[in-house]
């Protein structure tokens, strides 16, 4: 989506015109969480309201909006308002924005803040995906999985997509899709292009390269997830998916250096064949 405004078209501009264009819509779904128990991580059964949340992302003009959430696990109330303004946009660096893939990022998971976290957004027509992923700071100062959550969000100013087809496991999901080629894309904390990224290809789709660490989640919508449970020393990555439709995959990859600063988001997009 194009700028309206008098400003030039700078990398950080393209961010807000990419979170426009997906987020702008009336989310609702029923978002749940997955904690932890005496054994570790359970993800076989999650705590939901059935009566769900709504996510209103409204646009006044091309440069100013409205955020307004009801039915929220974590505000006062359940509700919160923010306004949103192009010019002050995602000055700390930790929104980020492909086309169609798109969350938010601690930048720092080195245990100086009590909880760190992420949120990866998948959309197609009027759908979004999302998961969150908190991790929490122990006595020890290591970080670990504290729960993890998944939405099937629907835009309620549109009609609604269609059901998904749901395959049985994760593991389904992955021999289906093993042996599709692969385009990638990275963004970098603060280095916004002002263009689309250039994509490249890359080998074709094997589980090894997205089932790295210790816990495998799989959820409604198709979203699936492989994260470690206790953050490693050095480098690592923390891995979200979506099988959006039986001819596309999506591989989100947040990337840490050895220090657990934040190096890229890359998005790798496979397909049956490059021309889908």
């Amino acid at each position: 989506m194009a700028s309206t405004t008098n400003r030039s078209n700078t990398g950080a501009d393209r961010q807000w015109d990419l979170m426009r264009a997906s987020f702008d819509g009336d989310w609702q779904g029923v978002t749940s969480w997955y904690g932890r128990d005496s054994t570790g991580m359970n993800l076989t059964r999650g705590d939901s309201d059935p009566a769900g949340s709504i996510y209103a992302i409204r646009f006044s003009d091309a440069s100013t909006g409205l955020w307004h959430g009801t039915g929220l696990r974590f505000a006062s109330g359940g509700e919160r308002k923010f306004p949103l303004f192009r010019h002050s946009y995602n000055l700390s660096n930790n929104c980020w924005h492909f086309p169609n893939t798109a969350g938010q990022s601690s930048l720092e998971m080195d245990g100086s803040a009590f909880r760190a976290g992420h949120e990866v957004n998948f959309f197609t027509c009027r759908s979004r995906s999302m998961l969150i992923a908190l991790y929490q700071r122990q006595d020890d100062h290591s970080m670990v999985l504290q729960s993890i959550a998944a939405t099937p969000f629907r835009c309620k100013r549109a009609l609604i997509d269609p059901v998904r087809d749901r395959p049985d496991s994760m593991h389904d999901i992955f021999q289906s899709i093993t042996g599709w080629p692969g385009l990638e894309q990275e963004l970098r904390p603060g280095q916004w292009p002002e263009n689309s990224p250039p994509g490249y290809s890359i080998p074709e789709f094997e589980a090894k390269s997205f089932q790295k660490y210790d816990i495998d989640g799989y959820f409604s919508d198709n979203l699936v997830c492989n994260l470690p449970e206790c953050l490693p020393q050095g480098a690592f990555d923390l891995n979200f998916g979506c099988l959006l439709s039986a001819k596309s995959f999506v591989h989100l990859i947040i990337r840490y250096d050895g220090k657990h600063q934040l190096v890229s988001w890359v998005e790798r997009r496979y397909q049956p064949t490059i021309d889908g």
